[in-house]
């Protein structure tokens, strides 16, 4: 066996012969050079793991050429044989490394983690933050290397201002970092102890009868899917995503009745909605008479994708009610219109419990254990009151003066 101090001079003088060559380091015990029949030249260690009586073992720092030199393989040498001398094997510390490069990745992980969730508005959520402040900061970083710090790091670079998107974000990455425990793909989430941001102080605005008048008579003039997407946020009370993303195979018009599925509610449960005379018209008006199709968006783009352009909408929509009036209606969003629905149910008799069956909230008398032993539907209740609450539209909607 070749031994000798392992340099420039002596790894480009090494022979090439039938069988393959080694030079061992006099300098660095276990550190040395192979050379193949084909001249092929590598830098190796050799080592034991578990004493004397166990197995000589060898790894392949890398082949002589950039970045592997007598020097630079020499300082790796060094680390891998201090690892060894720690218990560490250095081929399964490779792997793990190897590992955290491509699999552990955050940005690759983050795609991982996206395509585990099921719910479609929850899929959406996690889509949007990942790209737009998740992978921004974290990169390409390993994920057992993110920490506390890197995690603060994401939600300070977001503005104050932002109390419900940070908290959204917030719910992304713990989310994340607690699945990662869990598949055992890091040891410990780096949110640990963290405390979730504040909540959102609670909006207290409603949409007054005239106000409603004046939005359904402006909103088909702003877009071809917007205008219809918003009459039936009026008429359903149902969140912006579950309307404008809307199936006909989740809709019977001989039953008057919109089932929605748990994978595109807000809180995976699933809900039916009765069609009440407004909602039917709206839906003839999309299917161009009363035979409706039996599948596919019912709100799809000239490319066939869904409808996202709410801002747009909402501003033409402002603009138009502002011309017509002399003035602007006092600020409001498209998710008023079901605190409205809420209180124009208070307003007509509806039960508390069906108001919370409409909107298919889980809180309040759907929580807890009334929530597990309180089955009823309330889908008769639910018809009642949204038929009462289409016969108020429909006066509203005739009347001339401001009903406030």
């Amino acid at each position: 066996m070749a031994t000798g101090k392992i340099s420039k001079r002596t790894v480009d003088s090494l022979p090439v012969g039938p069988k393959e060559n080694y030079l061992w380091d006099t300098d660095l015990k276990g550190f040395g050079v192979k050379i193949t029949t084909a001249g092929s030249i590598s830098y190796i260690i050799q080592f034991r793991m578990g004493g004397r009586e166990a197995k000589t073992r060898r790894f392949t720092i890398g082949s002589h050429g950039s970045p592997w030199t007598p020097t630079t393989a020499r300082l790796e040498a060094e680390r891998l044989l201090v690892i060894v001398a720690q218990g560490i094997d250095p081929v399964d510390a490779e792997k793990q490394r190897r590992r955290e490069a491509v699999d552990l990745a955050f940005s690759n992980y983050a795609d991982l983690f996206t395509r585990s969730c099921k719910r479609e508005g929850w899929r959406r959520l996690v889509e949007r933050s990942i790209r737009l402040y998740l992978k921004p900061t974290f990169g390409m970083k390993a994920l057992p290397a993110i920490t506390k710090i890197d995690v603060v790091s994401v939600l300070d670079q977001m503005p104050p201002k932002q109390v419900a998107n940070r908290r959204n974000v917030f719910a992304v990455m713990r989310r994340l970092f607690r699945w990662a425990v869990s598949r055992g793909d890091i040891d410990r989430n780096p949110m640990e102890g963290m405390e979730t941001p504040p909540p959102v102080k609670p909006r207290e605005r409603w949409l007054k009868d005239g106000e409603l008048r004046h939005i359904w008579n402006a909103a088909p003039e702003c877009h071809r899917c917007f205008g219809p997407i918003v009459r039936l946020l009026i008429v359903t009370g149902q969140r912006r995503e579950e309307v404008s993303g809307m199936h006909w195979q989740e809709l019977s018009r001989s039953e008057r009745l919109w089932t929605l599925p748990g994978s595109r509610t807000k809180n995976g449960e699933p809900n039916s909605i009765p069609l009440n005379d407004l909602a039917i018209a709206e839906l003839d008006r999309e299917a161009r008479g009363e035979r409706w199709p039996r599948k596919g968006r019912v709100f799809a783009t000239a490319s066939g994708a869904g409808f996202t352009g709410y801002a747009k909408g909402k501003v033409k929509l402002d603009s138009l009610i502002e011309e017509r009036c002399e003035e602007p209606l006092e600020a409001w969003r498209l998710h008023d219109l079901r605190r409205t629905l809420a209180t124009n149910f208070q307003r007509l008799g509806v039960r508390f419990e069906v108001t919370e069956a409409v909107l298919n909230h889980v809180g309040g008398s759907r929580a807890g254990v009334a929530g597990i032993y309180q089955r009823h539907d309330w889908k008769d209740e639910k018809r009642q009151a949204l038929d009462a609450w289409n016969d108020h539209l429909a006066t509203v909607l005739t009347e001339n003066r401001e009903t406030t």
